[in-house]
């Protein structure tokens, strides 16, 4: 596949995960303005780079992506509630997402923080009722690992090494414990699900793992750049908001141009893991690049 065609299949597989993600909404008895909320923010936009790691990664493996609809919306749902409550008041306090007003903006905070904890539970759920292809001791692994990849040894630890580390100068392990679990965790576990469902070898889940801490560091490396360089038109958000909330972030660290040459290097390492895997990675590589020079 060229690049075109390979955009033209990521763009394929984010409009089925945007077309099912209203459509687990709507099934659920539950109060109108909840549901609202939850379909405001699963509606907001944005890249669904997890989602589309997770099908990128079944093709890869020579499965059908159509298995992984369900998993890849549930872990869009906990992206999802994880943004909301980051937005909050008590949280990052932040008005605008995605160029949109935030949740409790529209909402109140209240249906807010309720949306964000109805959207978390709910993607336990859609994994319990997925694809009878996937068995049932796959299942339950798969919610294990999601447990892991959003709670607290994950992204919830994550945050909280976050709000602690405000206003204290870290040292760059120090951050890169904080986005390895905010941020690294749940799009490892993207890749990992996918793996899992395809019955990769132990050692192609390791390399599947390593390749995905450096994309999920090279993530968080380019987020932080574009914290500086971008623009509130193309991030959705006002520029410069990691220095007005006292964030340690790696330009601030090691220069804007030593975190450019750390993306560089997570991004290299994570090619050099994911050629070890033994399958086909061409559109894994082209998301790679992706990471590194998106605008948002």
């Amino acid at each position: 596949m060229n690049g075109k065609e390979i955009a033209h299949y990521l763009s394929e597989q984010k409009q089925k995960v945007e077309q099912a993600l209203p459509l687990y909404i709507e099934r659920l008895q539950a109060p109108k303005v909840l549901k609202e909320a939850m379909n405001y923010s699963l509606e907001a936009g944005g890249k669904r780079i997890r989602p589309l790691l997770l099908l990128s990664t079944l093709k890869a493996f020579k499965q059908d992506e159509e298995m992984g609809i369900s998993v890849a919306c549930a872990i869009e749902m906990i992206h999802t509630y994880s943004l909301i409550h980051d937005d909050l008041p008590s949280m990052d306090n932040d008005h605008l997402r995605r160029g949109k007003p935030t949740n409790h903006v529209v909402f109140g905070e209240a249906n807010a923080i309720l949306a964000g904890d109805a959207l978390l539970t709910y993607s336990f759920q859609l994994i319990s009722e997925m694809d009878n292809r996937v068995p049932a001791t796959t299942k339950l692994a798969l919610i294990t690992e999601l447990v892991k990849a959003a709670g607290a040894e994950g992204m919830v630890g994550g945050q909280v090494a976050d709000i602690e580390g405000e206003g204290v100068v870290l040292s760059l392990t120090e951050l890169e414990y904080i986005h390895n679990h905010k941020t690294g965790k749940l799009l490892a576990y993207s890749i990992l699900a996918a793996g899992m469902m395809s019955n990769a070898s132990k050692e192609q889940l390791q390399k599947l793992e390593q390749f995905a801490l450096h994309l999920g560091l090279a993530f968080q490396i380019r987020d932080d750049i574009l914290d500086i360089e971008g623009t509130e038109e193309a991030i959705g958000k006002p520029v410069g908001s990691d220095t007005i909330n006292e964030k340690n972030t790696y330009p601030s660290l090691l220069t804007l141009e030593g975190a450019k040459d750390k993306l560089a290097s997570h991004i290299h390492e994570a090619k050099k893991n994911l050629y070890s895997v033994g399958i086909d990675t061409e559109i894994l590589e082209y998301l790679c690049d992706l990471v590194a020079s998106r605008k948002n």
